[in-house]
């Protein structure tokens, strides 16, 4: 698989995926204010999430990415995707 570009294609609506965020960093556990660099996490898109909110939309983007056990990111932090593998 190879990674797609936002601005090639987008994702279903509501399909989980292997997002690439280069600027992904993740505080640690404990109260050290250490972080490390993930670049790559699986999320969900959700297609239009702020159409009702235009002022949001315009500064974020109009999509959103869900995570699942992970903060989720507007629509920006992503720079490519891939869908995830099927399974063995």
């Amino acid at each position: 698989m190879e990674w797609i570009d936002i601005n090639e294609r987008l994702p279903e609506h509501q399909q989980k995926i292997i997002c690439y965020l280069p600027d992904n960093y993740q505080y640690l556990p404990g109260k050290t204010g250490e972080e490390r660099h993930e670049p790559i996490v699986i999320l969900r898109f959700v297609k239009d999430y702020f159409a009702g909110n235009p002022e949001k939309a315009e500064k974020h983007g109009a999509h959103f990415w869900l995570g699942e056990g992970l903060s989720n990111h507007y629509f920006k932090d992503v720079t490519h995707w891939m869908p995830l593998p099927e399974k063995p």
